[in-house]
């Protein structure tokens, strides 16, 4: 088994079988299934480690990247929209990083003002 059909099997289908996924398969899964599958992992996703809740917090972050024009001798050569607008999983992301400032303040009593 090769670390694609792992990755596919275990992460994104959640089927975890034994037999061989080929990538001809996979990539005949619509595009919504796929990301109905992640954001039921990400909304399942339990917050019981301080460790994992921390680097939760750390690695979402709090609020959309900005919107970004790249500017030659005053000519906008192009213009990155906000990040979230790009992000069909965005408000999942930000879901989890809630539970996880809600489960440190609240089972650990720390003060979560850091990562806001």
């Amino acid at each position: 088994m090769n670390v694609t059909d792992y990755t596919i099997r275990n992460f994104i289908l959640g089927c975890g079988s034994s037999e061989s996924i080929s990538p001809s398969k996979w990539l005949k899964v619509p595009v919504s299934n796929i990301l109905q599958s992640l954001r039921n992992r990400l909304e399942d996703q339990e917050i019981s480690d301080r460790s994992f809740a921390h680097r939760l917090c750390r690695l979402i972050p709090a609020q959309c990247p900005f919107e970004r024009k790249v500017e030659f001798f005053g000519y906008v050569l192009l213009t990155i929209p906000p990040l979230c607008k790009l992000n069909p999983l965005y408000d999942d992301l930000m879901a989890l990083r809630f539970r996880a400032l809600c489960y440190l303040a609240e089972e650990w009593g720390e003060d979560i003002s850091q990562y806001c």
